[in-house]
């Protein structure tokens, strides 16, 4: 099951991102909410972020691979997935701001949930029109 490895390459991601988040936490002493640090609160936001998009795409990946998608397409999505969304935590970790990881990740991101969303709509209508 290919979609197995881009979860865990995900979930491994999501880890890293709270680690970060519990050092900073650690560091400022801060329990709960950001406590003013804007490196924390983009911190926990990168983090946030990450598990808002991946469990969706992950479970539309995977409709798509047990519905017959192709070994390059599931991969290349799946590959696009991790790195997009690399490129977005990596970018909002470190600014804000408009930056390269942040507008590409996000970017990344948006297309694969509309050629996820296509490709699984078109699987559905074929399989309408042939029943």
């Amino acid at each position: 099951m290919i979609t197995g490895l881009y979860a865990a390459l995900c979930a491994l991601l999501i880890l890293a991102l709270s680690f970060r988040i519990v050092g900073l936490r650690r560091r400022l002493k801060v329990g709960i909410g950001d406590g003013g640090d804007a490196g924390l609160a983009r911190a926990i936001r990168a983090q946030a972020n990450a598990v808002e998009y991946v469990p969706l795409m992950l479970v539309m990946l995977l409709v798509a691979e047990n519905n017959g998608a192709g070994v390059v397409f599931v991969h290349a999505c799946g590959a696009g997935l991790v790195l997009a969304r690399v490129l977005h935590a990596v970018g909002l970790s470190g600014s804000a701001g408009t930056s390269f990881g942040r507008f590409w990740g996000t970017l990344g991101t948006w297309i694969l949930l509309l050629v996820l969303s296509g490709q699984l709509l078109w699987g559905y209508w074929a399989a309408v029109q042939a029943s």
